[in-house]
């Protein structure tokens, strides 16, 4: 894979990958760093559309060919441990703003969109907002659960540490 393919558009100064805006399933958060949202089994990827770094939202560990978190997040449900999963999308966050990154469940919607609304969160998105900010930009199924939609506006976004 080359920097600045087709599916990142023109490398950046300094050999920073970052997803064409409008591209299928990418988000622009408020602070500029673009996060592609995806459902595995939905989507499939072509060649040269891999991310740089995923974060996969999954009941078991994934196997991916690319650098990757996993956060223990059973289907329509909430992530096993909160805290740890906070962490990892902080990690996600931060290196959107110079790689290729995305977040991925099987179906692309609940768990992957309730991702998407705490990085928009983090991002500077109002908790009131977040749920209709996602639905907006990403999918309007978004956040399938009334628990996943609780849990990205109420989530205390402070207690991340280390």
């Amino acid at each position: 894979m080359t920097i600045g393919d087709a599916a990142g558009g023109p490398a950046p100064a300094g050999g920073e990958r970052r997803w064409r805006p409008g591209s299928p399933g990418v988000v622009e958060l408020p602070d500029g760093r673009l996060v592609r949202g995806r459902g595995l089994r939905r989507v499939p990827l072509a060649s040269g559309d891999e991310p740089d770094l995923g974060a996969y939202l999954l009941r078991r560990p994934p196997t991916m060919p690319w650098e990757h978190e996993w956060i223990a997040w059973p289907d329509l449900r909430l992530p096993r441990d909160v805290p740890l999963a906070l962490r990892t999308l902080a990690r996600i966050h931060a290196a959107a703003a110079t790689r290729r990154v995305e977040v991925a469940c099987d179906g692309g919607i609940g768990r992957t969109g309730t991702a998407l609304a705490i990085l928009a969160r983090m991002a500077g998105v109002p908790a009131s907002d977040a749920v209709a900010w996602v639905r907006e930009r990403y999918d309007p199924r978004a956040l399938e659960t009334p628990a996943q939609r609780r849990l990205a506006r109420e989530v205390d976004l402070t207690a991340i540490g280390g």
